[in-house]
Parts: C-alpha cells; sequence; structure tokens
C-alpha cells in the first residue's frame, strides 16, 4: 500500500464527492418537488433562450381559480393531486416544443417555441381531477402573450403580458383564456 499516494488521493475524492453533492443538490433546486416541474430558477434561462431564438415563441401564464377551496374543501392532499395534473397536462400540451413550469402556489407558465392552440389547454386545464373517490372541479385562467406583439424578445416583458392577460381573463369570469 502506497501510504503517500492514498494520501494525496483520499482530498480529490472528497472534493469530487462534494462537487457531485452540489451539482445533485442544484439540479434538485431546479426542480418542483412536488411537480417535477422546473422552478423558475430552472426554467428562465432556457425560456430567454428560447424566446431570443424563437420568433414564433409562445409565453403564457396559468393560475388555478379558486384553488384555496379544493384544498379547504377536499384537503391538502386532493390540492396536491390537483397541482400533479395540472403540471401534467400543461407538459402533455408543450410537449417537445416547449418547458413548463411551477411559479409556486397554483401559478404556472411555460414557454414553447411555435403557437399551439391554447384552446386546447384551456380545455385540457379544466378537466375535473379525480382523487379518492372524489371528482374535483378545476378552473385555471390563462394569459398569453407570443413574441411578436413585443417590441423586443424580452421574457420580463412577455412574462408582464401574459400576466395582465391572465389577470382579464380572471376578470371576464373563471377558466378562461386570453392573449396579450
Amino acid at each position: 500500500m502506497d501510504l503517500p499516494l492514498i494520501a494525496t488521493a483520499l482530498p480529490a475524492l472528497g472534493w469530487a464527492i462534494h462537487g457531485g453533492v452540489l451539482a445533485r443538490r442544484l439540479a434538485e433546486a431546479r426542480r418542483d418537488p412536488l411537480t417535477g416541474l422546473h422552478t423558475r430558477a430552472g426554467w428562465t434561462t432556457r425560456a430567454e433562450r428560447i424566446l431570443s431564438t424563437s420568433p414564433a415563441a409562445l409565453v403564457l401564464l396559468v393560475d388555478l381559480d379558486d384553488f384555496k377551496a379544493i384544498n379547504d374543501t377536499h384537503g391538502h392532499a386532493a390540492g396536491d393531486a390537483v397541482l400533479v395534473a395540472t403540471a401534467d397536462r400543461l407538459s402533455a400540451w408543450c410537449g417537445r416544443t416547449g418547458i413548463p413550469a411551477r411559479l409556486g402556489g397554483d401559478e404556472f407558465t411555460a414557454i414553447t417555441r411555435h403557437t399551439l392552440d391554447t384552446d386546447a389547454l384551456r380545455v385540457a386545464l379544466n378537466q375535473p381531477v379525480d382523487h379518492a373517490g372524489t371528482r374535483i372541479p378545476v378552473g385555471a385562467s390563462v394569459g398569453v402573450c407570443h413574441r411578436t406583439d413585443l417590441p423586443l424578445p424580452s421574457l420580463t416583458d412577455a412574462l408582464s403580458a401574459a400576466d395582465a392577460a391572465m389577470y382579464r381573463a380572471k376578470g371576464h369570469g373563471r377558466r378562461n383564456t386570453h392573449h396579450r
């Protein structure tokens, strides 16, 4: 056994393990533990890249309507089931052309490289969720901003426009979709 060789290799091995643990923790911090979607931190860089390179990009915000009532009426496990179903529906809608994220609570966002059918998304998001033998009604308001609606392709501006459109959707009755 070559002790000097082992003595020099151990610190390098320790740093390699430490680096691997840190990389895994960083990756986990960029994913929502409940839904598996990106968090804002994990989504933003990718979204900025898509917005800057895809002329037909579409940015949207989704807010679940009356989500607190779901938790209050059916319990937090049911609320979690609704969040997971929403994430799955948003992911399926985005497919390989976009990236969905959970911003927190009952707020989601997505960016796609191409304009997709937002009416189909609205229909999917407003489907009830079955949980523990109960059918839970779900509603979502969706705000949309097309890259072409922006003077400059800025993610901050796109999210602001989608947010304003989402609140207009809420103002016109729940379960709506509005464009910038």
